[in-house]
C-alpha cells in the first residue's frame, strides 16, 4: 500500500520566500524511515514559483502568467534536487521527478499513462515527487496549491492514506487567525460537518489553497475510500504519526463505499464543457434509476462541446437549476439541438448510425 504526503507551499518556504530547511530535513527524515519500513511513498509538492522568486530577488508574487511561469521554470529544478538530496541522505532512497498538468488527468489516456508511470516508479521503490508543470499550464494554480493535485493522486494509484501537510495544527471550527476560540475538529465523519465550520481562505504569500481547498482535498480522497489526514507539518514527527494511525490534527474519515476509479476520475478530474437540461422524467430516473439519458428527455443544450466531452447535467425546471451528475456525451451540442425532445425512433430516423443515449449510464456520474 502507498501513502500520499503532500507539502505545501507553507512547509516548503517560509513568509519571506526563503526555503525552510529544517522542515524538508524532518520531513524527508519522516519519508525516509517510512520508506525503510516497507512503505510506498508519493510526494506531491508545492513551491517552485516561490523558490524562483526567491532565486530572482523578486519582491511580490507575480500576477502575470508568462512570469508566474518563468518563475516556476527557474524554481523548479531546485525545488527537486532539494527533494533528492535529502531522499538520498535519509537512506538511499532514489527521487523521481513527476511533472503533471490538470490535462494529464483530464484525458483518460492520459490519466492511464500517468497511473502506470507512477506504478512502475513505486515497483522500483523510487519516492515520485510530483508537482504541478506550471511552465506550461495554462490556468493559474490549476490544482489550488497542489491540494487537488495530491488528492487525484491518491485516487490514480489508490493509497492507502493522504497526508497533508500545512503550518496550522488541522481544520478548525473557525478560522483561528480570526477567532482565537476557534477550536481544533480531531475528526470528520460526514461531509455534512463542513457546513458548520467557518473555514477559513488564508494562505501563505506564496501559496493559493488555504483551509477550504485542503478540506475539499480531503473529502475529494474520502469519497475514494481514501482516508485523509490535515496535519502541521512543522512540528517533528507529525508524518509518522499520522502514517502510523495516531490522533493528530483532523482526520477525514473515508467514505463507505468507493466509486470506480472511472467515475472517479469523471467527477473530480474530467472539466466540463456544456450543459444539459433535462425534464423532470429524466431527472428523476437518473437520480432513482441509474438509467442513461436519452435525447427525449433534454430541454436544452448549452455551450459548444463534441461527442466525447464531459457536460454537467442539470434539472431544467428545479430550484436554481440544481446539478444532477456530469457524464460523457455521445453527441455534439449542434447534433444535440437538433434532437432533443426527440424519441429514440424519430433520432434513429435523422441519425441512421447514432447512439440511442446521449450519455450512458456507464459514463454518467452522480453529483
Amino acid at each position: 500500500m502507498t501513502l500520499v504526503v503532500k507539502l505545501g507551499s507553507s512547509i516548503v518556504s517560509a513568509d519571506d520566500g526563503a526555503p525552510r530547511a529544517e522542515v524538508l530535513d524532518a520531513v524527508c527524515a519522516q519519508v525516509g524511515e517510512l520508506h525503510g519500513g516497507g512503505e510506498d511513498v508519493v510526494m506531491v509538492t508545492s513551491g517552485a514559483i516561490s523558490r524562483g522568486m526567491r532565486i530572482m530577488e523578486m519582491p511580490a508574487r507575480p500576477r502575470a502568467i508568462d512570469e508566474l511561469q518563468a518563475a516556476s521554470a527557474v524554481g523548479q529544478g531546485p525545488l527537486f534536487r532539494a527533494y533528492e538530496q535529502r531522499l538520498a541522505a535519509a537512506g538511499e532512497i532514489h527521487a523521481a521527478q513527476v511533472l503533471l498538468t490538470a490535462a494529464d488527468l483530464q484525458r483518460r489516456t492520459h490519466y492511464l499513462n500517468a497511473r502506470q508511470t507512477l506504478r512502475r516508479l513505486l515497483d522500483w521503490r523510487a519516492v515520485p515527487v510530483i508537482n504541478e508543470n506550471d511552465t506550461t499550464a495554462t490556468d493559474e494554480i490549476t490544482f489550488g496549491d497542489n491540494d487537488f493535485l495530491a488528492a487525484q493522486v491518491a485516487i490514480m494509484i489508490e493509497a492507502r492514506l493522504l497526508v497533508l501537510l500545512t503550518n496550522t495544527p488541522g481544520l478548525h471550527s473557525a478560522d483561528p487567525n480570526r477567532d482565537p476560540g476557534a477550536e481544533l475538529i480531531a475528526e470528520v465523519s460526514d461531509p455534512a460537518q463542513l457546513g458548520d465550520y467557518e473555514i477559513g481562505e488564508h494562505t501563505s504569500p506564496f501559496g493559493l489553497g488555504g483551509m477550504r481547498s485542503k478540506a475539499a482535498a480531503a473529502e475529494m480522497a474520502g469519497a475514494a475510500g481514501i482516508p485523509a489526514v490535515i496535519c502541521d507539518g512543522t512540528k517533528a514527527g507529525t508524518l509518522l504519526a499520522a502514517a502510523g494511525g495516531e490522533a493528530v490534527g483532523t482526520r477525514f474519515a473515508p467514505h463507505e463505499e468507493r466509486g470506480s476509479s472511472f467515475k472517479l476520475w469523471l467527477r473530480y478530474a474530467k472539466p466540463t464543457q456544456g450543459t444539459l437540461l433535462v425534464d423532470e422524467g429524466a431527472a428523476r430516473v437518473l437520480r432513482e434509476a441509474g438509467s442513461s439519458l436519452l435525447p427525449v428527455g433534454i430541454t436544452e443544450v448549452e455551450g459548444e462541446f463534441d461527442a466525447g466531452d464531459a457536460v454537467e447535467v442539470r434539472g431544467a425546471g428545479e430550484a436554481e437549476s440544481e446539478p444532477i451528475g456530469r457524464g460523457i456525451v455521445n453527441y455534439s451540442a449542434a447534433e444535440l439541438r437538433r434532437i432533443k425532445g426527440m424519441r429514440s425512433e424519430q433520432v434513429r430516423e435523422l441519425l441512421p448510425h447514432a447512439s440511442e443515449e446521449a450519455v450512458h449510464r456507464d459514463y454518467f456520474v452522480l453529483t
